[in-house]
């Protein structure tokens, strides 16, 4: 089975990080879904919420506000100016 190497940083700290199924994310341009295989791409984040769908527990929500995130070969990196994992 494929799986995102995922991981998730703020300026000032690492927020999370791990394998997932899925992980859907606000861009400038719309909500976006990456699922393994996607194509490369570099996408600047929106305020909003990052949900991410490991692959074993439950799925994880953190607020961002500002940054992007990349996605090549499986391995999706996000680079937030602020995030914090909602309860």
């Amino acid at each position: 089975m494929a799986v995102l190497d995922v991981q998730v940083v703020a300026a000032d700290h690492a927020v999370w990080s791990g394998e997932a199924k899925s992980l859907t994310g606000r861009t400038i341009d719309g909500d976006m879904g990456i699922l393994p295989g996607h194509t490369p791409v570099l996408a600047l984040l929106s305020e909003g919420e990052l949900t991410i769908e490991p692959v074993d527990g439950a799925t994880v929500k953190a607020k961002v506000s500002g940054g992007f995130f990349s996605v090549d070969n499986d391995k999706v990196t996000v680079v937030a100016d602020e995030a914090d994992i909602s309860e």
